[in-house]
């Protein structure tokens, strides 16, 4: 990618302060408590979320929910055959899916939650830049919709979310500060940045790494500004898909 890149330069013509096409489709998956297919641009990712009637054994004598998350990249999810993982070979995915857990247990009060394990599965169809992001967001989605499946059952009587989290990534390439990068921009970025946030303008993590040079605070600034309005937009899309009132 030119070192001279310019927002009119991006796919489609999408101005730097600009997401991808977003999608978030319910209910994709008939077994799932909950599920959500999240598709930013060409990324697509299944969230599904199962709820299990115990805790770790670890986590027994707290007598409080829990909430965690897995991910993976299927086979054909790159231009190159991704390997399948297995337990105890994972290295970035555990890194990711930890991320995601992380995220979701920001917005979810575990002691109401009851003494139920839910665990958000993220397996990354198509990968196209942003699978974690596209994950966290999707994720939630069907996290919610897993516990309005629990309180019909009558199993659960109160929604136990304190609100939403989405993610998006934000990058500077080339010089110029871009949200939500896909994959030809995320490999050739400066400066690579993925912020968690929730519908309040909370912060929930912030990753940021100088690929290939520092940036200023000002810079900095930029980036998490980006990365604000487009979470409070993803946050929008969760509501519109979900109808969720506090």
């Amino acid at each position: 990618m030119s070192d001279n890149i310019t927002p009119e330069r991006r796919p489609e013509g999408r101005a730097a302060n600009k997401m991808r096409p977003v999608t978030l489709t319910r209910n994709v998956m008939k077994n799932a408590h909950g599920s959500c297919l999240a598709e930013f641009g060409d990324t697509r990712v299944m969230c599904t979320a199962t709820i299990e009637e115990q805790l770790p054994a670890w986590r027994r004598a707290s007598r409080k929910g829990w909430v965690t998350a897995e991910y993976a990249m299927l086979p054909a999810s790159t231009s190159t055959r991704t390997k399948r993982e297995y337990k105890g070979r994972k290295g970035r995915s555990m890194e990711i899916e930890r991320l995601i857990g992380r995220s979701l247990r920001a917005v979810c009060d575990l002691d109401h939650l009851g003494e139920f394990t839910i665990t958000v599965d993220c397996d990354v169809l198509q990968a196209d830049g942003g699978t974690r992001t596209a994950s966290v967001t999707g994720g939630w989605v069907a996290l919610h919709d897993a516990l309005m499946h629990f309180i019909e059952l009558g199993k659960i009587k109160r929604l136990p979310l304190t609100g939403q989290v989405a993610a998006i990534s934000a990058g500077i390439v080339g010089g110029v500060p871009l949200l939500d990068l896909d994959y030809p921009e995320d490999s050739h970025a400066d400066v690579d940045l993925n912020l968690v946030g929730t519908a309040d303008g909370g912060i929930v993590e912030v990753q940021g790494t100088g690929e290939r040079s520092t940036l200023s605070r000002a810079q900095l600034n930029e980036l998490l500004d980006m990365g604000e309005a487009g979470i409070k937009r993803l946050c929008a899309l969760q509501d519109e898909v979900t109808g969720f009132t506090r």
